[in-house]
């Protein structure tokens, strides 16, 4: 047995009803894709990192022999190129070393590499955070339908 509690909610017409269940549809309708976009995105960063083969060395603080694929293990390698390109630069910078330097295009290309596994990283964070606001999405959209129950239908 189901029992009914008064919440002194506001008196609608069938007007309002239509509109709060239609808008309650759309959040659920709209949250299903966002979680779905958010998991093809994250699916498609994953993999993208992974053909590129890139394996964590085995000087890393964490994760050594890891093949990168998410975003820990992208943050890990991007924290050992720094680590790498500090010591071939002697602790300056692409900025701070000279022009006519020949370490200079080595540590030009490890500040390419982290900001593009910087890039990756962000990325997943955008996909986790399109999946959780589509979470919340169908749960707001299905409070709203479970609120405003459908009105029954008038004979004509």
């Amino acid at each position: 047995m189901t029992e009914n509690f008064e919440t002194g909610g506001a008196v609608l017409n069938r007007t309002q009803v239509n509109v709060v269940r239609l808008t309650g549809l759309a959040g659920i309708i709209g949250g299903i894709l966002l979680i779905v976009v958010a998991i093809v995105a994250w699916a498609s960063v994953s993999s993208q990192l992974a053909a590129e083969k890139i394996v964590i060395p085995d000087d890393a603080p964490i994760l050594a022999g890891q093949t990168v694929n998410g975003p820990i293990d992208a943050f890990v390698q991007a924290g050992v190129i720094a680590m790498h390109a500090e010591e071939i630069g002697g602790g300056k910078t692409y900025a701070e070393l000279d022009q006519d330097d020949p370490v200079r295009t080595t540590v030009m290309n490890a500040s390419f590499l982290r900001a593009s596994l910087f890039t990756s990283v962000v990325a997943f964070g955008v996909a986790l955070f399109a999946g959780a606001v589509g979470a919340m999405f169908v749960l707001f959209g299905w409070s709203l339908r479970t609120i405003v129950p459908p009105l029954p239908k008038t004979a004509k």
